[in-house]
């Protein structure tokens, strides 16, 4: 019987391989229903040793099988054939997300035309440079002619220009 044990144990490590394997490889859970077959078989077989080896077999594959996948995204991207698989972040210069804010600091007074909607957020357009714009009296229809008249970080406020 003693073998049939060493069986039950090499199911229970296929099971373990076999649920790695479904986390890489598309396969339409192909692979799972056969890693679980391999975990009924394997507690099949300890249960019909004892009933004492078949709890002690379901504790471990209780135990086991969160572990394993665990293990598994932990360890796979350090792995040779895991950097080869997983793509890598872009490569990013500092600051390369950070807007012009000088330029926009020296649009400070100057007046452009509105291209979308206020609302009060919307775009405006200050010679060819579109930029993002709150207005400071809520709705602004599209086309009216704003003057900008506050800068704070990033964030234009603008006035709508009274026409004569």
């Amino acid at each position: 019987m003693g073998w049939w044990l060493a069986f039950a144990v090499f199911l229970y490590l296929m099971c373990a391989a076999l649920l790695v394997a479904e986390v890489f490889v598309p396969s339409g859970g192909l692979i799972t229903v056969i890693a679980m077959m391999c975990l009924i078989a394997g507690l099949v077989i300890f249960f019909k040793h004892s009933v004492v080896a078949g709890w002690i077999g379901v504790f471990i594959a209780v135990v086991m099988i969160p572990a394993v996948l665990i293990i598994a995204y932990k360890l796979f991207p350090k792995t040779k054939f895991g950097k080869g698989v997983i793509l890598s972040p872009p490569e990013r210069q500092a600051g390369d997300a950070i807007p012009d804010t000088d330029k926009l600091k020296g649009l400070l007074g100057k007046e452009g035309l509105v291209v979308t909607t206020l609302r009060p957020v919307g775009m405006c357009d200050f010679s060819e440079l579109r930029v993002e714009c709150v207005s400071e009296s809520g709705y602004v229809d599209k086309g009216k002619t704003v003057k900008v008249i506050d800068v704070k970080g990033t964030q234009l406020t603008v006035r709508v220009v009274e026409e004569d």
